[in-house]
């Protein structure tokens, strides 16, 4: 068997896929993108392609080396994604041909049902409490929400009260049973988080996420040791090279991304090493059905696995939402908060190919908003 063909389509609302045809005829499907340059990543992908065209498409580790180590400069959130969406490609094959799900490939499941959870309240957090009493409705246990919005780095008084009351009402339509996780999305200093991490902690976050920005995982340890609330991070980390300083500093969960950290071949060594160290991995996806198929195959054979992002009725979903590619929905009806674990090959979904090439003829031009404080100074989204 031999890869004869790679494609990629620009597909509403953010998202890019990439499409890996043989001569046998298997399709492997893959989602590598960067939200907000997804240009920058096809035309990466397309030059990553060179190398497969012609190739056994089951050499998944050869070809994850070659793609990730062959050029001279390396790594980075473009070439990581780049190789993260075609390694999924690849690893769709592999099961399709072998007639067996990715997780069974990988040493097989140590779990039935995979713990997911839906995000609220948006990038400007707001009606928090009738949001959360909704995904309860809906059967989630877990809820994401971001800690503010745009804010000032060293929070006032007033802007900690704000976050702690917005918690708070989550915690309420929650109860005690169920939980909720914070996104600080690395908008305060390290000072500021440590300020607000403290008034949080009574309402019990099942973690908070990015405290601090990722080129600053130096600080981490302090962090860490300051608060109870357990310490998140990755979804702009790429490997497990990024990833060992932060878990040293006691981070105590992994949220690498399958669609930027190299993969599902990278994902499963972050895990492994994640382990080594008492951490829980939840992998990072607010991203399309591809990426969250990779994600839960990894989940389904992970014993660090703590819970799930995915983004069904996500705030960035306008033009298209994670149900709107696929043939057959029911790998993502989720049963009391849960994606439960099915037989279906490779990635366990099948993609509307004809949908699929009619977005990407309208394609997308997705950005990230860029904020600014009421001073004119630039403040991290």
């Amino acid at each position: 068997m031999r890869i004869t063909r790679v494609e990629t389509f620009m597909v509403p609302p953010r998202w890019l896929f990439c499409r890996v045809e043989t001569d046998e005829g298997l399709v492997g499907w893959g989602e590598p993108v960067v939200e907000g340059r997804a240009e920058v990543v096809r035309a990466a992908v397309a030059v990553l392609a060179e190398h497969l065209v012609g190739q056994d498409p089951l050499r998944i580790q050869d070809h994850w080396q070659v793609l990730t180590k062959g050029g001279f400069y390396r790594g980075g959130p473009v070439l990581s994604s780049a190789v993260a969406g075609l390694d999924q490609a690849l690893w769709d094959i592999a099961g399709k041909a072998y007639g067996a799900p990715v997780h069974a490939l990988l040493g097989g499941p140590v779990r039935d049902r995979v713990r997911v959870y839906a995000w609220v309240g948006g990038d400007e957090p707001a009606q928090i409490g009738e949001q959360v009493a909704a995904q309860v409705e809906a059967g989630f246990t877990a809820v994401k929400m971001n800690a503010s919005g745009r804010t000032d780095p060293l929070p006032s008084a007033a802007g900690t009260d704000e976050v702690v009351r917005r918690v708070a009402a989550a915690r309420e339509a929650l109860g005690p049973e169920r939980d909720v996780a914070v996104d600080f999305h690395g908008r305060f200093t390290p000072a500021g988080a440590r300020r607000v991490l403290h008034e949080i902690a009574p309402l019990h976050p099942l973690f908070a996420e990015e405290p601090v920005l990722p080129d600053q995982s130096h600080l981490l340890a302090p962090l860490a040791a300051a608060t109870p609330v357990p310490i998140a991070t990755g979804e702009r980390l790429y490997g497990r090279a990024d990833f060992l300083p932060a878990l040293q500093a006691g981070v105590a969960v992994a949220q690498p991304d399958l669609s930027h950290a190299g993969g599902i071949t990278e994902v499963t060594r972050i895990a492994a090493l994640a382990e080594t160290f008492g951490a829980q991995l939840a992998p990072h996806c607010p991203l399309g059905p591809i990426a969250l198929a990779a994600s839960l195959q990894v989940a389904f054979c992970t014993p660090n696995f703590l819970i799930q992002e995915q983004s069904r009725g996500i705030h960035y979903n306008k033009d298209a939402d994670l149900l709107s590619y696929l043939l057959d929905t029911e790998p993502f009806r989720f049963v009391d908060g849960h994606a439960v674990r099915t037989a279906l090959p490779g990635l366990g979904v099948d993609i509307d190919e004809r949908a699929v090439r009619e977005a990407d003829r309208a394609g997308h031009a997705w950005r990230n908003p860029v904020w600014r404080r009421a001073d004119g100074s630039f403040a991290e989204w």
